[in-house]
Protein backbone atom coordinates (compact mmCIF):
# COMPACT_ATOMS: atom_id res chain seq x y z
CA UNK A 1 0.00 0.00 0.00
CA UNK A 2 1.36 3.41 -0.98
CA UNK A 3 1.89 5.74 1.97
CA UNK A 4 -0.22 8.86 2.14
CA UNK A 5 2.13 11.63 1.19
CA UNK A 6 2.30 15.24 2.33
CA UNK A 7 4.24 18.45 1.84
CA UNK A 8 5.65 20.86 4.40
CA UNK A 9 6.66 24.33 3.16
CA UNK A 10 9.22 26.07 5.37
CA UNK A 11 9.06 29.76 4.54
CA UNK A 12 10.69 32.87 5.96
CA UNK A 13 13.22 35.50 5.01
CA UNK A 14 16.67 34.41 3.84
CA UNK A 15 18.79 33.44 6.89
CA UNK A 16 15.66 33.02 9.05
CA UNK A 17 16.60 29.46 10.01
CA UNK A 18 14.65 27.44 7.42
CA UNK A 19 17.51 25.11 6.49
CA UNK A 20 18.50 24.54 10.12
CA UNK A 21 14.93 23.62 11.05
CA UNK A 22 14.68 21.51 7.91
CA UNK A 23 17.71 19.41 8.90
CA UNK A 24 16.24 18.78 12.38
CA UNK A 25 12.83 17.94 10.89
CA UNK A 26 14.37 15.48 8.41
CA UNK A 27 16.17 13.84 11.32
CA UNK A 28 12.99 13.65 13.39
CA UNK A 29 11.10 12.09 10.51
CA UNK A 30 13.95 9.66 9.87
CA UNK A 31 13.69 8.40 13.45
CA UNK A 32 10.05 7.59 12.64
CA UNK A 33 11.11 5.70 9.51
CA UNK A 34 9.91 8.40 7.12
CA UNK A 35 12.20 9.16 4.21
CA UNK A 36 11.49 12.60 2.78
CA UNK A 37 12.58 14.55 -0.28
CA UNK A 38 13.88 18.04 0.48
CA UNK A 39 13.33 20.60 -2.27
CA UNK A 40 15.87 23.26 -1.30
CA UNK A 41 15.63 26.41 -3.40
CA UNK A 42 19.39 27.10 -3.73
CA UNK A 43 20.03 23.57 -5.04
CA UNK A 44 16.99 23.68 -7.34
CA UNK A 45 18.00 27.07 -8.75
CA UNK A 46 21.37 25.63 -9.79
CA UNK A 47 19.77 22.43 -11.10
CA UNK A 48 16.97 24.15 -13.02
CA UNK A 49 19.27 26.88 -14.34
CA UNK A 50 17.33 29.63 -12.56
CA UNK A 51 20.22 31.05 -10.50
CA UNK A 52 20.06 34.55 -11.92
CA UNK A 53 16.30 34.70 -12.35
CA UNK A 54 15.34 36.79 -9.33
CA UNK A 55 13.03 39.21 -11.13
CA UNK A 56 9.28 38.68 -10.74
CA UNK A 57 8.91 36.64 -13.95
CA UNK A 58 11.92 34.48 -13.11
CA UNK A 59 10.69 33.81 -9.58
CA UNK A 60 7.25 32.92 -10.90
CA UNK A 61 8.70 30.40 -13.38
CA UNK A 62 10.97 28.98 -10.70
CA UNK A 63 8.25 28.50 -8.08
CA UNK A 64 5.81 27.04 -10.61
CA UNK A 65 8.50 24.47 -11.42
CA UNK A 66 9.23 23.79 -7.74
CA UNK A 67 5.54 23.27 -6.98
CA UNK A 68 5.18 20.99 -10.01
CA UNK A 69 8.10 18.84 -8.81
CA UNK A 70 6.70 18.71 -5.26
CA UNK A 71 3.22 17.80 -6.48
CA UNK A 72 4.62 15.07 -8.74
CA UNK A 73 6.61 13.58 -5.88
CA UNK A 74 3.68 13.62 -3.45
CA UNK A 75 1.38 12.09 -6.09
CA UNK A 76 3.83 9.16 -6.20
CA UNK A 77 3.91 8.73 -2.42
CA UNK A 78 7.08 10.70 -1.71
CA UNK A 79 6.67 13.20 1.14
CA UNK A 80 8.30 16.57 0.52
CA UNK A 81 9.75 19.48 2.46
CA UNK A 82 10.02 22.75 0.55
CA UNK A 83 12.96 24.69 2.02
CA UNK A 84 12.32 27.90 0.12
CA UNK A 85 11.68 31.55 0.92
CA UNK A 86 8.87 31.91 -1.63
CA UNK A 87 8.55 35.61 -0.92
CA UNK A 88 5.03 35.89 -2.38
CA UNK A 89 2.07 34.15 -0.76
CA UNK A 90 0.79 33.09 -4.15
CA UNK A 91 3.82 30.82 -4.67
CA UNK A 92 3.05 28.91 -1.48
CA UNK A 93 -0.66 28.90 -2.28
CA UNK A 94 0.14 27.15 -5.57
CA UNK A 95 1.57 24.33 -3.46
CA UNK A 96 -1.44 24.30 -1.15
CA UNK A 97 -3.74 24.18 -4.18
CA UNK A 98 -1.90 21.29 -5.86
CA UNK A 99 -1.01 19.13 -2.84
CA UNK A 100 -3.95 17.93 -0.71
CA UNK A 101 -1.95 17.25 2.48
CA UNK A 102 -0.05 20.52 2.79
CA UNK A 103 1.33 22.40 5.78
CA UNK A 104 2.90 25.85 5.82
CA UNK A 105 5.51 26.61 8.49
CA UNK A 106 6.63 30.21 8.93
CA UNK A 107 10.03 30.79 10.48
CA UNK A 108 9.20 34.30 11.69
CA UNK A 109 12.55 36.04 12.10
CA UNK A 110 12.95 39.83 12.03
CA UNK A 111 14.99 41.24 9.15
CA UNK A 112 17.68 42.63 11.47
CA UNK A 113 18.26 39.16 12.95
CA UNK A 114 18.45 37.61 9.48
CA UNK A 115 20.91 40.30 8.39
CA UNK A 116 23.11 39.64 11.45
CA UNK A 117 23.18 35.89 10.69
CA UNK A 118 23.58 36.08 6.88
CA UNK A 119 25.92 33.06 6.44
CA UNK A 120 25.77 33.28 2.63
CA UNK A 121 26.31 37.06 2.43
CA UNK A 122 22.94 37.61 0.76
CA UNK A 123 22.10 40.81 2.61
CA UNK A 124 25.62 42.21 2.34
CA UNK A 125 25.53 41.74 -1.44
CA UNK A 126 21.99 43.13 -1.51
CA UNK A 127 23.07 46.28 0.30
CA UNK A 128 25.93 46.74 -2.17
CA UNK A 129 23.56 46.39 -5.15
CA UNK A 130 20.64 48.82 -4.91
CA UNK A 131 19.06 47.08 -7.93
CA UNK A 132 19.23 43.68 -6.19
CA UNK A 133 16.19 41.55 -5.45
CA UNK A 134 16.70 40.37 -1.87
CA UNK A 135 13.44 39.66 -0.01
CA UNK A 136 13.21 42.04 2.92
CA UNK A 137 15.49 44.63 1.27
CA UNK A 138 14.59 45.53 -2.32
CA UNK A 139 11.79 42.98 -2.72
CA UNK A 140 8.93 42.40 -0.32
CA UNK A 141 8.25 39.27 1.69
CA UNK A 142 4.59 38.43 2.24
CA UNK A 143 4.28 36.46 5.47
CA UNK A 144 1.69 33.70 5.66
CA UNK A 145 -1.78 34.76 6.71
CA UNK A 146 -2.62 31.54 8.59
CA UNK A 147 0.35 29.15 8.71
CA UNK A 148 -0.26 25.83 10.39
CA UNK A 149 2.89 26.44 12.47
CA UNK A 150 4.67 29.69 13.34
CA UNK A 151 8.19 29.44 14.74
CA UNK A 152 9.77 32.44 16.48
CA UNK A 153 13.16 32.64 14.80
CA UNK A 154 14.74 35.34 16.95
CA UNK A 155 16.44 32.92 19.35
CA UNK A 156 15.81 29.86 17.24
CA UNK A 157 15.76 26.50 19.00
CA UNK A 158 15.73 24.28 15.90
CA UNK A 159 15.20 21.08 17.89
CA UNK A 160 12.10 22.52 19.58
CA UNK A 161 10.89 23.89 16.24
CA UNK A 162 11.16 20.42 14.70
CA UNK A 163 9.27 18.92 17.66
CA UNK A 164 6.51 21.55 17.25
CA UNK A 165 6.20 20.76 13.54
CA UNK A 166 6.15 17.01 14.19
CA UNK A 167 3.42 17.50 16.80
CA UNK A 168 1.33 19.46 14.30
CA UNK A 169 1.93 16.76 11.69
CA UNK A 170 0.55 14.19 14.13
CA UNK A 171 -2.44 16.43 14.94
CA UNK A 172 -3.17 16.86 11.22
CA UNK A 173 -2.89 13.10 10.60
CA UNK A 174 0.17 13.35 8.37
CA UNK A 175 2.15 10.97 10.59
CA UNK A 176 1.40 8.71 13.53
Amino acid sequence: MKQQSFAIWLTGLPSSGKSTVCRRLVSGLGVRGIDIAVLESDVLRRTLGAEGAYDDAGRERFYRSVVWIGALLTEHGVPVIFDATANRRVYREWGRGRIPRFMEVWIDTPLEVCMARDPKGIYRRGQEDPLGKVPGLQTGYEPPVAPEVRIDGRDLDADQAARDILAKMVAMGFIA
